[in-house]
């Protein structure tokens, strides 16, 4: 028998609901992680601004030709460029560990009341090495497969998406494992997978119009919840059918 939609996001919300304080809380962790990852160097037009306000004065001078305007440029792409690196440093030694512990708050969910702390059993858990390189590895390989052509990189996506569950889990399982473990329970999946992520996207859209309230505080710990449900599903299965014991 397989899944459901409507079967796993029904499931996905009895469990938020029953708990809902600390799922909101974690969700809004887990979104801050994802955020982090989407985060790009801004632009500054203070220069050209200044310019047209001031005329033909001393800043105008020193931007046509003195050296003042370049090393403020300079400056300022120096920064980004060290503010780009530390978000992502923070996204792959802490982010990752509390996306893994998000995703094991939301399986224990199901049966149990976790609390928030939950979401850093991943820096408890004594395997912080092998948590950090598999997730660094499983975004680095969908970020290959993206950079080739987009719809492979969806397809690895999909077939990526059980690794922090498993992680979460077995925090000291082999990474080699881990990804074959994922690939096998998403085997025949990804499509019905890639269409259940698409049933939230009228919830995403009164996220943005309601200035993310939506999801703060139904949207984004529902559909947490309800992946687990997916989760715990495939585990279920993988265990009927004897490839993990």
């Amino acid at each position: 028998m397989n899944w459901t939609r409507e079967r796993l996001k029904t499931n996905g919300k009895i469990a938020f609901k029953k708990n809902y304080w600390a799922c909101v809380a974690v969700a809004v962790i887990m979104g801050i992680i994802t955020g982090l990852s989407s985060i790009s160097g801004g632009r500054t037009g203070s220069g050209a601004s200044q310019n047209s306000l001031y005329g033909n004065d001393g800043f105008s001078f020193s931007y046509h030709y003195g050296w003042g305007f370049p090393f403020a440029g300079l400056a300022i792409a120096m920064a980004a460029i060290i503010l780009m690196i530390v978000i992502w440093a923070l996204k792959i030694f802490v982010g990752n560990l509390l996306e893994v512990g998000g995703k094991r708050f939301f399986v224990l969910n199901k049966t149990e009341n976790p609390t928030v702390g939950t979401m850093f059993d991943a820096f408890r858990s004594g395997h912080y090495v092998n948590i950090v390189l598999t997730m660094f590895l499983r975004e680095l390989f969908t970020s290959l497969w993206t950079l080739l052509l987009v719809i492979p990189g969806i397809v690895k996506y999909y077939e990526y998406l059980m690794i922090p569950y498993i992680l979460a889990e077995n925090p000291g399982m082999d990474r080699k494992e881990a990804f074959q473990i994922s690939k096998r329970m998403m085997d025949g999946q990804k499509m019905e997978t890639f269409i259940l992520d698409l049933s939230f996207l009228g919830w995403d859209i009164l996220t943005v119009i309601t200035c993310g309230m939506v999801g703060i505080f139904y949207a984004s710990p529902y559909k947490q919840a309800t992946f687990a449900e997916l989760y715990a599903f495939n585990k279920a299965k993988a265990y009927e059918e004897g490839y993990i014991r």
